[in-house]
């Protein structure tokens, strides 16, 4: 009885540890068939907001490993994705590793160079995003990474996991800022912004991400970190965002995907652009120890703003940033500090925006413009607003209009075909 007893407690301390291995750098957690087994991946990138997975989301993540093998990699926590992602959801696949990195030394650990080397499918899960980046960013796990990517393994992450798969990303080095804190001053220390190359993701070379979008508000910040890349790059900067229960699951074609359960619940993702009709749009003041401001005629931002369905069939094009299904348009701006939205239409990227100069022939009387050819009685004038958002008095006599203003300076009109006219009022 005692033999068998201790062939019973070695049979134990084996299952034990062929599924937990620690080592200085990592813990593993492995679930599933040992035996690597090589699949074509059909690669994309799955984004989820920072709370509980959406299984429709991960059903559609691991169908991309194409029934291969798994790797969770996180910072924090232990193996609560392995039977999930392995036995739960339905979906084949041949393993599930959580390799949790305890240092900086995980960033050039063969064995987990190895493990990403065979992987079909890599999740980022949540935790600290600073802790990602500062243990891989420019490490032999950071090439492997990239070399993943490149051989089509799809990609995913949430919260921490989903902020550091933008080409621009906030590292939250410093610690995290809210929406306020971040307007009142772009450059607080605690608005760290980086596009120091780590992650190279097709489709999100341009973007910065955020997530945990309903709690809280983190529109505010997001806007704050396009308008300081915008500035720094002298490049259109992108954002996309998830609410805590969406997930946003991107093919390699650019379509966007975006799950949640609306309309049982209010959940949207969002695709964030500079108006692409405002030509060399970029923030007007986006300056150290002062509030931001980018506005141009409240139009400095088109956003759809895309629901959730359990399904996935809302999309968004990433090719051109302008079609989408199932949600609305928006327009976000800055003044002074203060984020502001408010519903509109898609934006107008095909068509070039009008620049147009007038003359104020005198300080008594309002500008004008004799003749303007793309303007026609079935095209009427909307509004006109100056770049703070203000709206200007006009009339209109036949082929004629009149800004009632004094001020030199930028205006914007708005026609019923959906244009913008820019219109410069010199002295």
């Amino acid at each position: 009885m005692i033999f068998k007893g201790l062939r019973l407690f070695s049979l134990f301390i084996y299952l034990v540890f062929s599924n937990f291995v620690f080592s200085q750098n990592y813990t593993s957690y492995f679930t599933g068939n040992s035996m690597d087994t090589i699949t074509n991946p059909h690669g994309g990138v799955c984004m989820m907001g920072g709370a509980s997975e959406h299984d429709n989301a991960m059903k559609w993540f691991l169908g991309r490993a194409n029934g291969g093998d798994v790797v969770v990699l996180r910072t924090s926590g232990s193996n609560g994705y392995n039977n999930y992602f392995y036995s739960q959801l339905g979906i084949s696949i041949n393993s599930v590793e959580t390799i949790v990195c305890l240092n900086q030394n995980s960033g050039e650990d063969n064995y987990i160079i190895d493990k990403i080397n065979k992987a079909e499918a890599i999740w980022f899960a949540g935790g600290d995003q600073w802790d990602y980046i500062s243990f891989w960013r420019n490490t032999s796990v950071n090439i492997a990474l990239n070399n993943a990517i490149n051989r089509d393994c799809v990609i995913g992450g949430t919260s921490a996991g989903m902020a550091i798969l933008g080409g621009h990303y906030f590292t939250a080095e410093n610690g995290t800022i809210t929406s306020n804190s971040a307007l009142l001053n772009p450059y607080n220390t605690l608005a760290t912004v980086s596009n120091d190359s780590f992650l190279q993701l097709p489709f999100l070379t341009n973007v910065i991400t955020d997530t945990h979008y309903d709690n809280p508000d983190r529109r505010g910040r997001h806007t704050v970190f396009i308008a300081k890349q915008t500035k720094a790059t002298n490049t259109a900067i992108y954002g996309i965002a998830c609410e805590e229960y969406v997930a946003v699951c991107i093919d390699t074609n650019g379509i966007a995907r975006v799950f949640g359960e609306y309309p049982s619940y209010d959940e949207q993702a969002y695709f964030i652009s500079p108006n692409c009709e405002i030509p060399n749009n970029s923030p007007e003041l986006c300056e150290s120890n002062q509030p931001l401001t980018w506005n141009f005629g409240g139009e400095a931002l088109k956003v759809f703003k895309a629901n959730g369905t359990w399904e996935g069939t809302t999309e968004f094009d990433l090719n051109n940033w302008s079609g989408g299904t199932n949600g609305i348009w928006q327009n976000w701006f800055v003044q002074d500090g203060i984020f502001i939205s408010n519903d509109d239409i898609a934006p107008d990227c095909t068509s070039s925006t009008q620049n147009i100069e007038i003359q104020n022939s005198s300080p008594s009387n309002p500008a004008h413009l004799s003749s303007w050819n793309d303007w026609t009685e079935s095209e009427s004038i909307l509004s006109i607003h100056d770049v703070f958002g203000k709206q200007i008095y006009f009339e209109i006599e036949k082929d004629k209009f009149f800004i009632n203003t004094e001020i030199p300076g930028l205006y914007f009109i708005r026609t019923s075909k959906s244009k913008t006219i820019k219109v410069y009022l010199i002295e």
